[in-house]
């Protein structure tokens, strides 16, 4: 039975996508670099389909990754989702002065 909130092929297709496009590569760059085809590559990145090992082990390669790295999928959230949970998180502590004391120095570090 697959769980709709989780389906590892789109998760881990989309995080190859969005790291090769921070790489700097296109599609087709990538999947030359793969040895596989630009068709099998977005098969990949849309979770259409599933990788090899040895597809894995060159993307690893390719991306200067380690598997912690590339199976992270907390990064796949849009940036509205963040800033969503954020607040939500804010409104749960706004009476915790300690630790509003504490976030507001780690934003003050940060910018």
């Amino acid at each position: 039975m697959q769980d709709t909130k989780l389906n590892i092929k789109k998760l881990l297709g989309a995080r190859i996508s969005q790291i090769r496009k921070q790489r700097g590569y296109t599609q087709m760059q990538f999947a030359e670099m793969l040895g596989i085809s630009t068709n099998a590559l977005g098969i990949i990145e849309t979770g259409n389909g599933f990788l090899t090992a040895e597809t894995l082990e060159k993307i690893l390669f390719h991306l200067d990754l380690e598997p912690d790295e590339l199976f992270s999928f907390g990064g796949t959230k849009s940036n509205e989702e963040l800033y969503k949970n954020i607040l939500k998180n804010l409104d749960i502590i706004k009476n915790d002065r300690a630790k509003l004391l504490v976030i507001e120095q780690l934003l003050k570090t940060m910018l």
